[in-house]
């Protein structure tokens, strides 16, 4: 993940707002209509190469592919690449099993806001489901990861960047999950490691960045705290670290980052976990880059945290100095004063410029409007334009 030059490298999370072409296919996927396959894969590379330039030129250096090709979320398109796997509708007794349904105490404290927000965000034909695993895991995503690697390549080709590809963590893969054919949660958790390996080797060795989205790891706190102790909940996320640091076994950390996210849709937060209760965690894992919520207005106040904690020699931290949640495009002074904190705190040599969280909350719902969202990456490039030049002169 190094910088080529004196400046501190922009990148972003990377879930992009999908343009109106893809998002015409992608509706009637969703609901199960009949559509032009040959055609729908040309508007997806068409899409791709697009994105990866409107990237590129709004000074973005490390780019994605926007995730377009994933036709759930940044999480649950994982279903579909892995065998073992079901998926079951919610019996009516699941819909009040705290352990079946995925929500936290900040929808029992504001039940009025969630009822308007899940009318206007999720979509209307959306039956609640669970995964259910019934069966021996393993990965079978090769031809849509392959199409994926092609497709971000072929956009690099075309431009001066470097590509990352982000993929979901084991506590993120299957917050919900039912388990009836492993002996227990570790068992579980470790085969689902071992299916995910193949999704990120594939990725490293095709010469791209891998970047590991775990936004369940911080955000089940909240769901799980109380009737579990802060002691408890630790426990429970470091057996999915063990796991997740078992599917990067092997692969060289500086092609490799992490990226949590208290949720990151644009509601109260109001219990979320402090990054001081984690931060340990979080650095357990064995990547080279730390990617993490900080323009958040919840947890802005959080870089203080890198004053004490210590990342090792050759490590990252990519903090979000743009957020996602709202339309209004950040100042670039603004983006370089947040640098210019994490330089305090980690040295120039050891920052990236990256965002909250990514765009677009699932392939049909954005939270910025798209115009907006390719402004705030030019803000994002611009201030660390500024920030660089007042650390490397």
């Amino acid at each position: 993940m190094a910088n080529r030059a004196q400046h501190i490298t922009v990148t972003h999370v990377g879930s992009l707002v999908r343009p109106p072409a893809l998002i015409e296919f992608l509706e009637k996927i969703d609901r199960g209509e009949p559509y032009d396959e040959a055609a729908y894969q040309k508007c997806l590379r068409d899409s791709i190469a697009d994105a990866v330039r409107l990237q590129a030129e709004a000074g973005v250096e490390i780019v994605s592919d926007g995730e377009y090709g994933k036709t759930v979320n940044w999480a649950f398109y994982i279903h579909h690449r892995l065998s073992g796997l079901e998926m079951r509708a919610l019996t009516p007794e699941e819909t009040h099993d705290p352990a079946a349904v995925i929500g936290g105490r900040d929808r029992q404290a504001f039940p009025e806001f969630y009822n308007e927000y899940d009318r206007r965000v999720l979509r209307a034909t959306q039956v609640p489901v669970r995964p259910v695993v019934t069966g021996a895991l393993s990965y079978r995503g090769q031809a849509e990861l392959q199409r994926d690697i092609a497709n971000l390549k072929a956009g690099l080709a075309t431009v001066d960047a470097r590509g990352f590809l982000p993929v979901v963590a084991p506590a993120s893969a299957m917050p919900n999950v039912k388990v009836e054919y492993y002996r227990d949660e570790e068992s579980f958790l470790f085969a689902l490691a071992e299916a995910l390996r193949q999704e990120y080797r594939a990725i490293v060795e095709a010469g791209l960045y891998l970047q590991v989205d775990d936004a369940f790891l911080p955000f089940m706190y909240e769901k799980l705290v109380p009737p579990m102790t802060l002691a408890q909940y630790r426990k429970w996320a470091e057996m999915r670290i063990a796991a997740l640091n078992h599917a990067l076994e092997g692969l060289p950390a500086e092609r490799t980052r992490y990226h949590i996210c208290w949720g990151s849709w644009n509601g109260p937060h109001l219990f979320d976990v402090p990054l001081k209760d984690i931060v340990d965690l979080v650095l357990q894992v064995k990547v080279g880059a730390y990617s993490f919520e900080a323009a958040n207005p919840r947890h802005e106040h959080e870089w203080q945290v890198w004053k004490e904690a210590k990342l090792q020699p050759g490590q990252y931290l990519v903090p979000g100095v743009v957020t996602h949640s709202t339309n209004i495009v950040e100042h670039p002074e603004l983006v370089a004063e947040r640098l210019l904190r994490f330089a305090g705190c980690v040295g120039r040599d050891h920052l990236m410029a990256g965002t909250d969280c990514g765009f677009s909350q699932s392939p049909l719902a954005g939270r910025v409007h798209r115009t907006i969202m390719w402004a705030k990456l030019k803000a994002l490039a611009e201030g660390a334009r500024m920030a660089s030049q007042k650390l490397w002169g």
